[in-house]
């Protein structure tokens, strides 16, 4: 599992979701766009959107801090397209290795994060495990948005 930062709380994505870690970077601004989408960039010649987590999930910008990171993760669109997406978040230093059987289901569902996954718990605390593909089914726009600009190669 990969960790980070949103704000003060831990979140871990699965390593076998992640294609790179990468610094943060200069992203072009696209218009009209809604302020959770960070801007894109290009990665290895085709165009790839990033989604800023603390916007998404706080309402506020991830810090231009040292350990700020772009991750680069594969996900399905609808059309179950594999394509690349970058999620900007804070303090993205950490690994940590657990079995399926130290996951633990809290029983809750949030009609407005179903992106939040089972839990896990060690000796700082819970950590929120992020499923990509409702992180990204909740939010339409960048769906389409992706469409259009993930299968564009410059």
């Amino acid at each position: 599992m990969l960790l980070f930062k949103v704000g003060n709380e831990r979140y871990a994505i699965a390593s076998s979701e992640v294609v790179e870690v990468i610094p943060l970077i200069v992203l072009k601004n696209l218009p009209h766009t809604p302020e959770y989408l960070a801007g894109v960039f290009n990665y290895r010649g085709f165009i790839v959107p990033v989604v800023d987590l603390c916007q998404l999930m706080l309402g506020k910008s991830c810090g231009n801090n040292w350990s700020t990171r772009i991750i680069l993760v594969n996900y399905c669109s609808g059309n179950h397209t594999q394509h690349i997406l970058g999620l900007m978040a804070e303090q993205v230093v950490e690994t940590l290795h657990k079995s399926q059987t130290e996951f633990i289901d809290a029983h809750i569902q949030i009609h407005t994060a179903p992106y939040l996954d089972k839990m896990i718990v060690d000796e700082r605390g819970m950590i929120y495990c992020l499923d990509i593909k409702y992180l990204l089914s909740e939010t339409e726009q960048i769906n389409s948005l992706s469409e259009n600009l993930l299968n564009t190669a410059i």
